[in-house]
């Protein structure tokens, strides 16, 4: 949050991009420093994508089978190293780096823009090519057919073009343009709530495959009006991924702490159990003892009134 404040400011003409730079460089490798030493007992789980089972129950079955219950935490990669520039993106593209692996710029109302994937481009599986349209990200991930295919630039642009379909971004549209290979045109007929044209932000990020989820920071700079447009919209699609790794461990955090809540209330419940076949009544033993202790009593003198007797008997003798 704190770089995309200062890539707002260099937005500017007049602001120092190079102090700006600055600070967002040393706010990344803050992120970093974070990232790594987010660890217990070796176990990291924003630095990759390694999941993590937690015993949360052990049942028994009525024939005696025991069953262990396991939670899995699914690790989220935030990790900012591993970033390599490849020139993907063609020199039609809008906005495009000087490096040709991220692009940005405003599309105006009613306007078009043009997505050109350079057809000489080299692509690995993996690879993956995220997009800020209009403040709504989405990704297209680099698949093995595609790698392999005669025209991997064609089948990247169709994908990309059902990816950002699938944003449901009313007013937009994306056309493959068949007559030129790997392009794609976008046509801004976006309204805003005043249901008045508006214009919109397109950002374009190349991603490797060994880059780490937020290694696109190491791409961004704002040290040109171009690159402060081109990261704005992409780091928006960072902070969707960061926002959606802590949606991720809040919810297993949440049924975590709900299990725990049952456990500790089941394990009360079998104590309460155990305690009840184990324990004595003091009460109910103390009553019985007592009415013992009577039926004693009264049977010593049933004894004594049956041995007075015979000798009430022997008297009527004398």
């Amino acid at each position: 949050t704190d770089i995309k404040g200062k890539i707002v400011s260099a937005q500017e003409e007049n602001m120092d991009r190079d102090k700006l730079q600055t600070d967002i460089d040393a706010l990344k490798s803050q992120i970093d420093s974070v990232v790594g030493a987010a660890q217990f007992n070796g176990l990291n789980l924003v630095n990759n994508s390694t999941s993590v089972n937690i015993l949360s129950s052990l049942d028994r079955a009525s024939d005696g089978t025991v069953t262990a219950s396991q939670i899995t935490v699914t690790g989220q990669d935030l990790s900012t190293g591993g970033y390599v520039s490849k020139a993907v993106f063609g020199a039609t593209t809008n906005g495009v780096s000087a490096g040709f692996d991220t692009a940005g710029s405003f599309i105006d109302a009613a306007g078009t823009g043009t997505i050109a994937f350079d057809t000489a481009a080299t692509f690995a599986q993996g690879d993956r090519i995220s997009i800020s349209v209009a403040g709504k990200s989405t990704s297209y991930t680099v698949t093995a057919a595609d790698e392999a295919a005669t025209s991997p630039a064609d089948l990247v642009a169709v994908g990309l073009k059902k990816a950002i379909e699938g944003l449901n971004i009313t007013g937009l549209t994306v056309d493959y343009d068949q007559a030129t290979a790997g392009t794609l045109v976008i046509t801004n007929n976006t309204v805003s709530a005043a249901l008045v044209a508006k214009d919109i932000n397109v950002s374009l990020q190349f991603n490797n495959a060994g880059s780490g989820g937020l290694g696109a920071l190491d791409a961004i700079s704002v040290l040109t009006t171009p690159s402060a447009t081109t990261a704005l919209g992409n780091i928006d699609s960072l902070l969707d991924l960061a926002i959606s790794a802590a949606t991720e461990f809040g919810s297993v955090g949440s049924r975590i702490d709900i299990q725990k809540e049952f456990v500790g209330k089941l394990t009360d419940a079998m104590k309460a159990g155990i305690g009840s076949l184990v324990d004595a009544d003091m009460e109910e033993a103390s009553a019985r003892l007592q009415a013992l202790q009577v039926q004693q009593q009264l049977s010593t003198q049933a004894l004594s009134i049956a041995n007075q007797q015979p000798q009430s008997l022997l008297s009527l003798f004398r």
